[in-house]
């Protein structure tokens, strides 16, 4: 007996996508944990090693607040918005993602806000509390890390993506006349035409 349903449909195709999305999630977890567990393992909290003079440093802080630093009083609603984003995206990656650029991007995402959501549940000063390691430093700018540089870079693909009218399955939103594919980036169960 057969189920009816075709092996090749968006829902079973989009799983390699899924697949991609939680490599690519899970590379930035750990690429983001390395190098925070490094920086304080050879360093002290306030240290600052000058890399690029004027320009760049390596600077080991830590950080209550979001980005920049701001709303260090509102640590636990920080928690709370970075876990629902990363269920969020896990959500997309699993029931609406069939195509590779919404893979990568999520996936990308998703480990950004793990490694955030990491620190924030699992360091002190206590669960749910805990402080973001923080070292790249750009005079004038901001002290970020890696899983900043995977969100913010993820959320500019993001905008584009949407700006773009690019859908979860691939289908576009726009006024464009039919076949007109800017992109090239398909859904996965789009026949060629003959």
């Amino acid at each position: 007996m057969t189920s009816g349903v075709d092996p090749a449909t968006p829902a079973t195709a989009g799983r390699k996508f899924l697949w991609l999305g939680l490599a690519l999630a899970a590379l930035a977890f750990v690429a983001d944990q390395v190098v925070k567990f490094s920086v304080e393992a050879n360093m002290t909290l306030g240290q600052a090693i000058e890399v690029i003079p004027g320009f760049f440093d390596i600077h080991y802080i830590l950080n209550s607040g979001a980005a920049f630093s701001f709303g260090e009083q509102f640590t636990v609603v920080f928690t709370l918005l970075q876990a629902a984003v990363a269920v969020y995206c896990g959500y997309l990656l699993i029931r609406k993602v069939s195509t590779l650029s919404w893979g990568i991007v999520l996936g990308c995402l998703l480990g950004g806000v793990a490694g955030n959501l990491y620190d924030r549940l699992f360091r002190e000063p206590s669960f749910g509390m805990g402080h973001v390691v923080d070292m790249f430093s750009v005079h004038g700018f901001a002290i970020f890390n890696v899983a900043d540089s995977f969100i913010v870079c993820s959320m500019i693909v993001v905008a584009l993506l949407l700006i773009r009218g690019v859908n979860f399955d691939g289908t576009r939103e726009s006024s464009e006349p039919k076949g007109s594919e800017l992109s090239g980036d398909k859904p996965v169960d789009e026949d060629d035409e003959k």
